[in-house]
């Protein structure tokens, strides 16, 4: 079963090679354009906190732009990277071509339907209320769903004609985390339920579940292909991997009410989710030795591999912004980070340091397969070093100023003193955001190399095989 990672797929014709890698490069190159797009109005984003008037027209203020930063990034940004990976994945791992590249196109076009529309909703003013992270209006929504829809029933297709008997892990996450996500957006979107506190669940349900059962299955996924195959030796235990797949689903879902300690919502809700959020750790810390030991005795190999690295530092953020989560959830830490620059030092080391470099290291490892074309070596280390750097910077800079923070208003100081506090912080979190976005720029360069552009130095991404790979 593992060996079909690294299996020939000989039943396969030259032409749905290029037929795959056509598509894989049209959503790597459609997610990066968000990725620009997004982060450059988080940069303008992140200075506003240090100058509220700078760019204070009408259609620049923060709360436009908020809203459009965040649902970029999601469904623009990760959501099209992550689906063209999970398309090669589904293709290679199951020795077959993909079952319908129209309808790969189709969703393609319908994501960026969604997000081109959302963003012009959002900026005009039209949105369906301060509903994280599904702000666009439901049919827009829908659009969105659409999309979905189209991906999952092409990847089932594709997984349906595999040349083994045995479903390959990675697909076990990719599928199953298009089809989870397809319910938790049927859920957010109809409205009879969605009144008082109604909302406010429904909210922590969506919001939450739009990180960890669409997000995440989907960058697991790609680990448990990306890893063997950089590696050229099987996954740790497929076992293990099965063992995190079920628990993630048994314990995710209830997590969101955690978003909501202290409030209106029934005090037992609120304890359900806390007891859920410690579980996690089981699925959190058993993926993430699973990856670990695969690497065991190998990473002296990330010297030569910046694929590996990327992905290394994907796990690091998975495993620590996921135990800090579990963290945060317990009513004592709630108390002192509830609504605190905090969380958003946590969204970023989990979407940024977890699923962000986990769709680079993906990329940089599949896409060179894909295309035989590969970045060079200067461009993909200076990708890597800015990215890491600055979200380093942006991350412990709000964590640090959002506890000060938090521990001003729980001392009953003025508010305006929180405000003061935070002001030097804000000024490294514009810093680190800076370096972010311009790793982002040095990207885009990159995927032109291995998509348009003349092929760059940095060689296969696929390490030599070691004594003992296989063991």
């Amino acid at each position: 079963m593992q060996a079909t990672v690294t299996a020939q797929h000989s039943a396969v014709s030259a032409e749905d090679d290029r037929a795959l890698a056509a598509v894989f490069s049209a959503y790597t190159v459609s997610a990066t354009c968000w990725l620009l797009f997004a982060t450059a109005v988080g940069l303008l984003l992140a200075f506003k906190f240090g100058a509220p008037d700078f760019w204070a027209a009408k259609y620049l203020t923060f709360g436009r732009l908020r809203p459009i930063h965040t649902n970029d990034t999601f469904y623009g940004w990760a959501s099209i990277g992550l689906v063209g990976l999970a398309y090669y994945v589904a293709a290679r791992s199951s020795g077959t071509k993909l079952y319908s590249i129209k309808l790969a196109w189709i969703g393609l076009a319908l994501f960026n339907l969604a997000a081109v529309a959302g963003t012009i909703a959002l900026e005009l003013g039209y949105n369906w209320g301060d509903l994280e992270y599904r702000e666009w209006p439901w049919p827009i929504r829908l659009v969105f769903l659409a999309a979905l829809l189209v991906t999952g029933w092409n990847l089932i297709g594709t997984v349906a004609r595999r040349t083994t008997e045995d479903i390959y892990l990675s697909n076990w996450y990719t599928v199953c985390g298009v089809l989870w996500t397809c319910v938790i957006a049927i859920v957010a979107t109809l409205p009879w339920y969605q009144h008082g506190l109604g909302q406010v669940a429904i909210s922590g349900f969506y919001m939450h579940n739009a990180v960890g059962m669409w997000f995440t299955p989907l960058a697991l996924g790609v680990f448990y292909y990306a890893i063997p195959k950089i590696l050229s030796r099987p996954i740790y235990s497929y076992a293990l991997g099965v063992f995190a797949f079920w628990t993630n689903l048994l314990f995710y879902p209830l997590l969101g009410g955690h978003h909501f300690l202290f409030s209106p919502l029934p005090w037992w809700l609120q304890t359900t989710a806390i007891v859920f959020s410690v579980a996690m750790l089981v699925p959190v810390w058993g993926g993430s030795a699973n990856y670990l030991l695969t690497m065991r005795g190998r990473y002296r190999d990330m010297t030569h591999s910046y694929p590996l690295m990327f992905i290394f530092v994907a796990v690091i953020g998975y495993l620590f912004g996921s135990t800090q989560g579990t963290v945060e959830a317990f009513r004592s830490m709630q108390a002192i980070w509830h609504l605190t620059n905090f969380t958003v030092g946590h969204s970023h080391l989990t979407m940024y340091g977890f699923v962000t470099f986990a769709v680079w290291g993906g990329i940089y490892a599949l896409l060179p397969l894909a295309t035989h074309k590969s970045p060079g070596r200067l461009g993909i280390a200076l990708h890597f070093w800015m990215a890491l750097v600055g979200s380093f910077i942006y991350v412990i800079a709000l964590s640090i100023g959002g506890t000060i923070q938090g521990l001003d208003w729980l001392h009953q100081r003025p508010f305006i003193q929180s405000v003061t506090d935070m002001a030097p912080y804000w000024v490294w979190r514009g810093a680190g955001g800076l370096l972010m976005f311009l790793s982002h720029i040095v990207f885009a360069w990159n995927v032109w190399r291995m998509t348009s552009g003349q092929t760059g130095n940095a060689g296969s991404p696929i390490l030599a095989r070691t004594e003992g790979a296989a063991a």
